[in-house]
């Protein structure tokens, strides 16, 4: 009987490690489920849009300065206020929102990168598949995936860990480049269609 139980408890514990190590995978392939299936409610559980949204506006512009932390009042005063001053409050953000359509997370687990922000919710196509990630960064409490595209680019998304077993994406790393321009609608109308 005491044998019975050592195996059992030698397997809880097999199973939870693997479960343990497996989680971010899993949450990866559940982020590209969702976003397939237009899962809004799964991707919310799945994504800390707040952090994602706050990582991806430095890579939206076209400043390299953005991309480097803020200098601190205390540090490096006379650059701290001379940032203040470079800031164009008229310039318009960029818009991050395009790569958090479910569809556009879909993309960027299949390594698309900047180009996700082309997927709409209407024009879409789900793509069966796509490339396994690989990991670049493996810690207790943090997880970097990297999925390359065609070309070599690689999205990095990184999972941040908010339970035992729960991941969520906190971070997306866009491939070097500049973002193309968004499609603009057609005003003609569609082929084969008659008024009446």
């Amino acid at each position: 009987m005491s044998k019975l139980l050592f195996n059992l408890v030698l397997t809880a514990i097999i199973v939870a490690v693997i479960a343990f190590f497996a989680a971010p995978g899993v949450a990866f392939f559940a982020i590209r489920s969702a976003g397939d299936s237009n899962d809004v409610a799964a991707l919310a559980k799945l994504v800390d849009f707040g952090a994602v949204r706050a990582s991806l506006r430095p890579q939206m512009g076209g400043d390299p300065r953005a991309l480097a932390p803020a200098p601190s009042f205390i540090e490096d005063p006379i650059g701290a206020v001379r940032r203040q001053f470079d800031q164009n409050p008229a310039a318009r953000p960029p818009d991050v929102d395009a790569y958090l359509t479910p569809h556009a997370l879909a993309a960027l687990t299949r390594g698309e990168g900047r180009l996700a922000s082309q997927r709409s919710a209407e024009g879409a196509e789900a793509s069966k598949g796509g490339p396994w990630p690989s990991p670049v960064y493996w810690g207790v409490n943090s997880v970097r995936l990297a999925v390359a595209d065609e070309g070599g680019s690689r999205t990095v998304l990184t999972f941040a860990r908010k339970g035992p077993f729960e991941w969520k994406l906190v971070h997306i790393g866009l491939p070097d480049g500049v973002a193309p321009p968004a499609p603009r609608p057609s005003l003609a109308a569609p082929s084969g269609k008659t008024g009446g």
